[in-house]
């Protein structure tokens, strides 16, 4: 309902290739880590972007959507639902095309204010299954 087929090709194919990924930091163990680096191997920038504003996977970090200098495509969102709306209103804020709320991140409220200010958005999905998935 959240993440049709069409919706996601888009956000993978033709809105660009700059994504923050909101909860990424060093930590090898967290399943951010893990997709940011799918995300780099298919030829995705990714910002970290967390308090700790680390350098994750040779990217310097921000500990803010606002902080970053240059536009951002994707906001990619690994955080918990209930934190997860206010990420949505500042990738608007910044510009962002399209927002992607990770695996059990769901906010029902936020997709429909994200979708009404005009950008794409999927919501309890993963790109790290569907770019394999869509045969990317």
């Amino acid at each position: 309902m959240y993440g049709d087929a069409a919706t996601i090709r888009t956000i993978l194919d033709e809105l660009g290739d700059t994504w923050a990924v909101v909860g990424l930091s060093s930590n090898q163990a967290r399943a951010a880590y893990g997709v940011a680096g799918v995300l780099q191997r298919h030829g995705k920038r990714v910002v970290p972007v967390h308090p700790k504003a680390e350098t994750v996977l040779g990217e310097p970090g921000y500990a803010t959507l606002a902080d970053i200098p240059f536009p951002v495509d994707v906001v990619d969102v690994f955080v918990n639902s209930d934190l997860a709306g206010p990420i949505a209103d500042q990738a608007v804020e910044i510009g962002a095309k399209a927002v992607w709320f990770q695996l059990g991140v769901v906010d029902p409220a936020a997709y429909e204010r994200t979708r009404a200010a005009g950008l794409e958005m999927v919501m309890d999905r993963c790109p790290a299954i569907e770019i394999p998935r869509l045969g990317r």
